[in-house]
């Protein structure tokens, strides 16, 4: 047996090779028996067409339609065109495909196809040089002026779009002798590489409002968020017409099933956000929240939250709450909340037909014996299927212990992976179910049904969940049931952190920090902690954009987004973390005078606030130096410093020093602004202070990959940075903040933006810095 198996892929080998493929590419296609079964039926079909060898250019054709279309039937009629040489380029295989797509039902009118994808077409070389002279002629100006260093693609482009089926090659070509009759030989000036251009710095993300839209309600910034949610999202498919996207499974009664959704749903777009309640959301899931929500709000739609409680023994109350918290902070309202336990006597009375159905089977392999990608068949797959009904009756009946017996579907997954479990045993009470199962469905068998329960058009989850597609829609056509298209998109993931729900315990077990909302993580209830906010999140998850590859961010981008929110949102103060005690020997009243401060000084129709001035007050320590160096402009000796928003300026006269020589405090006079000399900084103070603490933060982790054990060797628990907190425990801020609540946030002037930390109590406010108020160049 293992020889014979050892042939076939031998020979298997040798057919995709001999097509153009690298030899690593015809092993990884080898790999995915789905498609290794649709590309060798289609080479050999090929090649009885042509009674001869293929290209390299029929062979990619071969590759991509085995690739993209997973219906044999529809895969041998592509090929036969290709076979014929009347399919002979990529933009004539993409129009074939997508004529497909649009036309799911039987029978298919060749004739039609034929005009779609331009077979019988030919383009001359006459056609060629007509097209190219006409978009050359129309850029003329341009390109005698640029020369070389204009964009040739465009005028490729605009020729391609004159003449859709030319081959592209023979387009260059033309482009680029008619560029040369232009402008003759390159020079030395056009061999030199062009200047940049400045750098235009991005445009500001158009502030999202925190507004909460119910029932698919659509606010006015609409607009903004659509052009926001770029890339990817741009190619879905309109509601009802699921059969367009690319590798969806058409069967005889989808157009029926299709309608009655549409019927049902009235074709509004519907998603939803399908969290596992056993952990907090992190800055990842803000992407998806933000994806699905706004998705079906910028489309006039309906987003649910749904939560994938089907592991009783991880499951807390306290993250079914910390969830819902988090997507309501981020500024958006589910249209209705609803569970995957919701739907367990449904999902059972499915399984159950789906044995019936000879597309499951009761399997008692263990659980190491089928890991991994290659585990050997179960010698179970053919059992009676009224032997796996009773069986199964048995598993829920508590008649098996874990571990002893699953429930698998007969399918292979994209990935290669055979027949995934649907259900298991778990002797484990639910916390909205109680007692009643003891078996519980996998993601596997739960999620794509929870979808067609729900009516879901858009089920949009991360790349990962790719290889799953292949079971999401088997499941829902094995069951005869509205199927919704499964897309994928990259995930984001932030430098200097950990997420995972296991390596945050741990962090927490070990003191490393305090709890899940430590702010130096970059949970979501730790950002809201530290004073980001939720704008400031969703306005960095439309900059990083929807698209299929994975983002990897560096922190201080989301900081930015931070800085332009709260530069607009947090009122200014004056705080002082080392302060230094300053008496005015002259100060011109017998009593404190009230100063009028900016809330915003680039705005002062947003409003002032009163702050006590009088003969003492307080500076920071470094702004005073008894000697001044060149380039230093605060107070010295000799350098007297205005007091921002006072109208004086200050010079030293005394300097109080303690037994070791640190100066305590300053004895200065004070000067009216008008009648002193213009004094070289401002600097800012507080009189009459309230004492409080603050707590400054830095990355938690040193190294950009903490968990990359080639940067770290000792794990990410040896990578942690011994100052990402230090605690100010008498820093003085001046009384406009009295009455501050917790997650309040100012500006305090030249140190940062801070929020007011839920540890505040009514006699000492603590203070958590959000952001400083420039990026750290070091942290670039």
């Amino acid at each position: 047996m293992a020889a014979m198996a050892a042939t076939e892929e031998a020979e298997a080998l040798d057919l995709f090779t001999g097509i153009g493929l690298t030899e690593a590419k015809a092993r990884e296609t080898l790999r995915n028996a789905a498609l290794s079964a649709q590309l060798r039926q289609a080479v050999l079909q090929a090649r009885a067409a042509l009674g001869s060898g293929l290209d390299k250019a029929t062979g990619a054709l071969l590759y991509n339609a085995a690739a993209r279309l997973r219906d044999p039937d529809r895969l041998a009629f592509v090929v036969g065109y290709i076979g014929r040489r009347e399919i002979r380029t990529d933009q004539q295989l993409g129009a074939a495909l997508q004529y497909l797509r649009s036309h799911p039902l039987e029978p298919l009118e060749p004739a039609d196809f034929e005009r779609a994808c331009g077979v019988g077409v030919r383009v001359s070389p006459e056609q060629i040089e007509e097209a190219v002279e006409a978009v050359v002629s129309r850029h003329r100006e341009e390109l005698l002026a640029e020369r070389y260093h204009f964009n040739t693609g465009l005028l490729m482009a605009e020729a391609r779009s004159r003449l859709q089926w030319a081959d592209g090659k023979s387009i260059k070509n033309e482009v680029d002798l008619q560029v040369l009759h232009l402008l003759g030989p390159k020079t030395e000036a056009d061999l030199e590489k062009k200047p940049k251009a400045a750098k235009a710095r991005p445009a500001p993300v158009e502030k999202q409002k925190a507004a909460v839209v119910e029932n698919g309600e659509v606010g006015a910034e609409t607009k903004s968020l659509l052009e926001q949610l770029r890339g990817e999202a741009l190619k879905f498919h309109k509601p009802g017409e699921n059969y367009k996207t690319e590798g969806y499974v058409v069967t005889p009664n989808t157009m029926a099933l299709l309608k009655q959704h549409l019927a049902l749903t009235g074709g509004q777009v519907r998603t939803r956000f399908p969290p596992e309640p056993n952990g907090i959301l992190h800055i990842g899931h803000a992407k998806a929240i933000n994806f699905n929500f706004g998705y079906a709000k910028a489309n006039g739609g309906i987003c649910f939250l749904r939560y994938d409680d089907t592991n009783p023994e991880k499951e807390e109350e306290k993250y079914f709450t910390a969830i819902r918290e988090m997507v309501e902070w981020l500024g958006y309202q589910p249209y209705a909340v609803t569970h995957a336990s919701d739907y367990f006597d449904q999902l059972y009375t499915w399984a159950l037909e789906l044995i019936r159905r000879g597309q499951a089977y009761v399997c008692h392999q263990k659980v190491e014996e089928i890991k991994g990608h290659n585990p050997p068949p179960s010698p179970w797959r053919d059992r009676p299927v009224e032997e796996s009904l009773v069986l199964f009756e048995d598993m829920r009946k508590g008649k098996f212990g874990e571990g002893e017996a699953t429930l698998r579907m007969k399918l292979v997954m994209e990935d290669g992976k055979m027949d995934p479990v649907a259900y298991r045993v778990k002797f484990t009470p639910h916390h909205r179910t109680g007692d009643k199962w003891c078996i519980y469905p996998t993601y596997d068998y739960t999620h794509c049904l929870c979808d067609s329960i729900e009516h879901i058009t858009h089920s949009l989850c991360t790349k990962e969940f790719q290889a799953r597609r292949s079971s999401y829609f088997w499941l829902c056509n094995a069951l005869d049931v509205y199927c919704p298209v499964q897309w994928e998109y990259g995930r984001l993931n932030l430098l200097y952190t950990v997420v995972s729900k296991r390596k945050i315990i741990r962090l927490v077990e070990t003191g490393a920090v305090r709890d899940w909302d430590d702010p130096r993580l970059f949970t979501l209830t730790a950002l809201r902690r530290r004073g980001f906010p939720p704008e400031a999140i969703n306005n960095f998850c439309a900059r990083v954009g929807v698209t299929v590859a994975q983002a990897t961010m560096e922190p201080h981008l989301l900081e930015a987004c931070v800085r332009d929110v709260l530069n607009e949102q947090a009122p200014r103060a004056m705080a002082v973390l080392e302060p230094l005690k300053v008496t005015i020997t002259n100060f011109p009243a017998p009593q404190a005078i009230d100063v009028l401060v900016p809330n915003f000084p680039a705005d002062e129709s947003r409003g002032f606030h009163k702050v006590p001035f009088q003969s003492v007050v307080y500076i920071v320590e470094s702004d005073f130096k008894e000697e001044a160096d060149r380039g230093y402009k605060r107070l010295a000796l000799g350098q007297p410093v205005g007091l921002r928003h006072t109208g004086y300026v200050i010079a030293v006269q005394n300097v109080i020093k303690d037994a070791r020589g640190r100066v305590i405090e300053l004895e200065v006079t004070c000067t009216k602004s008008d009648a002193a000399e213009k004094p070289k900084a401002f600097i800012h103070w507080v009189s009459e202070p309230r004492v409080c603490e603050v707590r400054l933060y830095e990355r938690l982790f040193l190294h950009k990959n903490p968990e990359d054990p080639s940067e770290v060797p000792g794990g990410f628990l040896s990578d942690l940075n011994p100052d990402s907190l230090r605690v100010v425990d008498d820093a003085l801020v001046d009384s406009s903040v009295l009455g501050a609540r917790p997650f309040d946030k100012f500006q305090f002037e030249r140190l940062g933006y801070f929020s007011v930390d839920p540890d505040s109590t009514d006699s000492k406010l603590v203070f958590n810095r959000t952001v400083t108020l420039k990026e750290d160049p070091g942290k670039a």
